[in-house]
């Protein structure tokens, strides 16, 4: 594992990446040796993203059995830019980001040199032309742009030497499921002490519902449905989602708030009393209350504080944290949620119920929560360099 964790920062191996020009059909980076080589990788692609496979010890069984070989995440990549990179993240992780960012560029580029032709058409016998050309370009750009942000997500897994959780088919045995290691720790690590408080909340108000709507065992075993974990996967990638934007919100709002302790006493005083009628208008936040699992709502808003400023959001606010800012995003979390859980994960077909431990659900929701605060960062990032159409 201490193997694939990055080494030197992107600014490092900027010299080792000097052109990328990374596209379908016949243009490759420049700094492949061959065309041969580039066919290794899209040749390799199936075999589990090219190359070394991350050894890890996540498994059904007892911690001292049947250890397996797991790959890195439960989705593969379905584009030469996808697969090209997660290779570059096992074999040569140092330039990983570097690489990632071409891509992203190279992309822009070429969508916005068909739009740019299809406009120039437009009026003339060659538009119809141009304009099925840039909707083709512009949906393999979101297919490989869905890609290029999985792998940025898995990734971040890799910097906190967390392996994610494979397909749960190759760890369920006897309609029983374990997760080991835990890693709760290392999990818990990316998020800050308030945001840490909220989740835990989070976690353990589903493992109570659980535990009291599912068919009971004993009090150390829980039982539920496939479909239904699944649900409770992807909420809970929606809270981290969530959580990450209202912090970075709350982040900025504080930042702007400091100037006011420079105030006179009187303009303070003013200010201060235009938040509490501003906060006043705002009583109706039972939506908040309930995505946060509050059983003891305050009446007063403490704006340093993280849970209270969120229990101040009115319903539009709400829901303006909550909405994801891409249809890449949405895709990204529904494929993703697809290969965990399978690809029925929708169908109540086949929906049998799984025996786990309280544990083995923790872990499993604390790795969602992180890959919905994942996806937030790397959606901002992609949005910075090839910009989101509007979802």
């Amino acid at each position: 594992m201490a193997a694939l964790r990055p080494g030197p920062g992107p600014r490092a191996a900027i010299g080792d990446v000097r052109s990328v020009a990374v596209c379908r059909g016949s243009c490759r980076p420049s700094y492949l040796p061959s065309r041969s080589w580039q066919q290794g990788y899209v040749l390799n692609r199936k075999s589990k993203c090219i190359s070394k496979k991350l050894l890890t010890t996540i498994t059904g069984a007892k911690p001292d059995e049947s250890e397996f070989d797991s790959v890195d995440a439960p989705l593969e990549p379905q584009t030469w830019e996808g697969s090209f990179l997660c290779g570059l993240l096992k074999s040569q992780p140092h330039i990983f980001l570097v690489a990632a960012a071409k891509q992203l560029q190279q992309m822009s580029i070429e969508r916005k040199d068909t739009l740019t032709r299809w406009e120039h058409s437009i009026g003339s016998s060659e538009d119809c032309l141009h304009r099925r050309i840039a909707k083709m370009k512009e949906h393999e750009c979101r297919t490989a742009i869905e890609d290029v942000m999985y792998v940025l997500i898995v990734h971040k897994y890799f910097k906190i030497e967390v392996p994610m959780v494979p397909n749960l088919s190759k760890l369920i045995s006897n309609r029983r499921l374990r997760i080991w290691p835990p890693r709760e720790a290392d999990l818990e690590s990316i998020h800050g002490p308030e945001e840490l408080g909220l989740i835990r909340e989070h976690l353990t108000n589903i493992i109570r519902w659980v535990h009291r709507n599912g068919p009971k065992i004993n009090l150390s075993t829980l039982r539920v449905k496939r479909l239904q974990l699944g649900r409770i996967y992807s909420a809970s990638v929606m809270y981290g989602y969530f959580l990450k934007s209202v912090t970075v919100r709350h982040r900025l709002e504080l930042t702007l708030a400091r100037p006011q302790e420079f105030l006179q006493p009187i303009q303070f005083l003013n200010a201060q009393l235009a938040t509490t009628q501003k906060q006043e208008e705002k009583e109706a936040v039972c939506s908040s209350a309930q995505l946060l699992s509050s059983s003891k709502p305050s009446s007063v808003v403490d704006l340093h504080d993280l849970k209270s400023y969120i229990m101040g959001f009115d319903p539009k606010t709400l829901e303006l944290c909550a909405k994801l800012r891409s249809s890449e995003a949405s895709n990204l979390i529904e494929k993703h949620s697809q290969a965990l859980f399978g690809e029925n994960v929708s169908s109540t077909e086949n929906d049998e119920a799984v025996i786990l431990d309280p544990a083995s659900l923790k872990r499993l929701l604390l790795e969602a929560i992180a890959f919905g605060s994942f996806l937030w960062d790397v959606e901002d990032y992609v949005d910075e360099i090839f910009k989101f159409q509007d979802s």
